[in-house]
């Protein structure tokens, strides 16, 4: 069951005393909210949603529109400070500045936060304890060892808690989006409404604003996080946030005219399931079970389409397709990448520091020659390292890597013109090219597998690569057709033929045995990320009667 019962509900207003009031305030504008467990993505098709769901912590998200508002409103309800708690907010701050220097050094941001949770619990008196700490005081004084002490109730603890963590270590003003699963991007232009693109409500306005006077404090801030403080001298800065998530700081008024504008792309901790995938058409069965043959006999191919069509989370999606006993090199700027097998090389760029120090993702590739991996991934290939894509799939070592263009064509442009310059010749190493956009249909915004393209070879007569469409998105009907069936150069030529088929038309035998796996998996909705590892690993290791379904 998705949504809350009463009773959990009631049990929340009692722990959340910031949640009670910000529902009183609410409750002559509109109608009461439903409390959500997890948002089902139905509820995009509500005009009029009025939903509340939990975040990590003592954040939750109110999401609402009435029939007088223009559009829906993403509603952070946060702990609050009132006169008290202010009191106690500030009488707390106070403490741990003098207290820090007794506790060990830290250098990262968890170990930040452990330490500050240490200071609180030794500095914050529950008001249940405060009647025997009262009688323990005088003790404790005669003892020289009386520290400063607060006393609050376990509600205050919790948001005095959240509120010293958000500005000292946190996201200060966007700290509910940082603990929010539901969001993919966060959109800030100074001295307007943050908006988000919400993975069941899209682009959405929040209540939200960063002020344009403490903008450019806030900026560098962040940048700092990153790993690069934002100035004159250096005004856009990338990097990737302590959390994982990947961030792009824009900063002087001569580029950015309204501001500082900054852009965090969220780091997903667990991956999006190829079956989830499935089920929300982003490809079907038989995409699903062309990849999962491709990448169990170590073929190679890119998922290609424009930004934030939903690549890495395909290419994440279809990875546990790869054998469980393989060794996966990845090579990336930033990590995103979600391998689940034992023997993962995770390689990462380093930019920042001396040139000398510097290693980019062209190095990494080349030393992944060397590690003899069974699958290159490059997070993201954009160019002259492709050049080293193509040398890897020439020796033998399949690749998949994502890349930005909107059709096969264009990626054959791209890797045998300037600046990557690989042969023409050299193509056919790679397999086939996936296809995937963000499209508007019927006045929803979809992630949608538009088509993969088998690369055939080099055809010297007329100096071109010949390619095949094998998949294809019909926008009408919206559901993908198999245009290569029976007549798969991939599946005969490279599968079947190399794993020693006597007839190569017994490989589409094997195609509709796994297309009716996974959609079995579907019905039996098997949507978990690791669930469906498992899954997929038992077959290898233990054939359909392992499985726990009937197929």
């Amino acid at each position: 069951m998705q949504t809350m019962n009463q009773d959990e509900v009631d049990k929340l207003l009692q722990d959340h005393f910031h949640l009670r009031e910000y529902l009183n305030s609410i409750k002559n504008k509109m109608g009461p909210p439903v409390f959500y467990k997890k948002l089902p993505r139905e509820l995009k098709d509500e005009k009029f949603p009025n939903v509340i769901y939990p975040t990590k912590g003592s954040v939750f998200i109110h999401i609402y529109r009435t029939p007088d508002m223009e559009e829906k409103i993403y509603q952070a309800i946060e702990p609050t400070l009132d006169e008290d708690n202010k009191r106690k907010y500030d009488k707390l701050l106070n403490i741990i500045v003098k207290r820090a220097p007794e506790k060990e050094s830290v250098v990262t941001d968890e170990e930040l936060k452990d330490t500050l949770k240490e200071l609180i619990d030794e500095i914050i008196i529950i008001d249940e304890k405060a009647k025997k700490f009262e009688l323990e005081k005088e003790r404790l004084f005669r003892k020289n060892n009386f520290k400063e002490k607060i006393k609050a109730t376990s509600s205050q603890k919790e948001s005095l808690i959240y509120l010293i963590t958000k500005e000292l270590i946190g996201g200060g003003p966007l700290e509910p989006f940082m603990r929010d699963s539901y969001l993919e991007d966060i959109h800030i232009i100074t001295g307007e409404n943050v908006h988000a693109i919400h993975k069941v409500f899209d682009m959405i306005k929040t209540n939200v604003e960063i002020d344009k006077e403490l903008a450019p404090k806030f900026t560098r801030k962040l940048s700092e996080k990153m790993g690069a403080a934002v100035s004159e001298a250096l005004p856009i800065v990338d990097g990737v946030l302590p959390d994982g998530s990947r961030g792009n700081v824009i900063f002087p008024e001569s580029i950015s005219v309204k501001g500082p504008s900054i852009t965090i792309r969220k780091f997903a901790e667990t991956p999006i399931s190829v079956t989830q995938l499935i089920n929300w058409g982003t490809m079907d069965t038989g995409i699903a079970a062309y990849v999962w043959l491709a990448m169990q006999f170590g073929r190679s191919f890119f998922v290609c389409g424009e930004t934030a069509s939903g690549k890495t989370t395909t290419t994440n999606a279809v990875i546990p397709f790869i054998p469980p006993d393989k060794k996966i090199y990845t090579a990336e700027n930033t990590p995103e990448l979600h391998v689940p097998h034992r023997v993962w090389q995770q390689l990462l760029t380093r930019t920042s520091g001396s040139e000398e120090g510097s290693v980019d993702l062209f190095e990494l590739l080349k030393a992944a020659l060397r590690s003899r991996p069974d699958y290159i991934i490059p997070g993201e290939t954009r160019g002259v390292e492709g050049s080293v894509v193509f040398q890897a799939m020439q020796t033998g070592h399949p690749c998949i890597t994502t890349f930005h263009a909107g059709s096969v064509t264009k990626v054959i442009q791209r890797f045998t013109g300037d600046p990557i310059n690989v042969p023409k010749a050299f193509m056919d190493n790679l397999d086939f090219v996936l296809i995937q956009m963000a499209v508007e249909r019927k006045g929803k915004r979809l992630r949608r597998v538009l088509s993969v393209d088998e690369i055939e070879g080099y055809n010297r007569a007329v100096d071109g690569i010949m390619s095949r469409r094998a998949f294809e998105w019909n926008a009408i009907e919206d559901k993908h057709v198999f245009r290569a069936n029976r007549n798969s150069y991939i599946l005969e030529q490279r599968i079947a033929k190399n794993a020693g088929y006597s007839d190569l038309s017994e490989i589409y035998d094997e195609y509709d045995r796994r297309k009716h796996i996974l959609e079995r998996m579907v019905e039996e909705k098997i949507f978990d990320y690791y669930e469906v590892v498992q899954f997929i690993w038992t077959f290898y290791r233990e054939g359909v009667e392992g499985l726990p379904i009937s197929i």
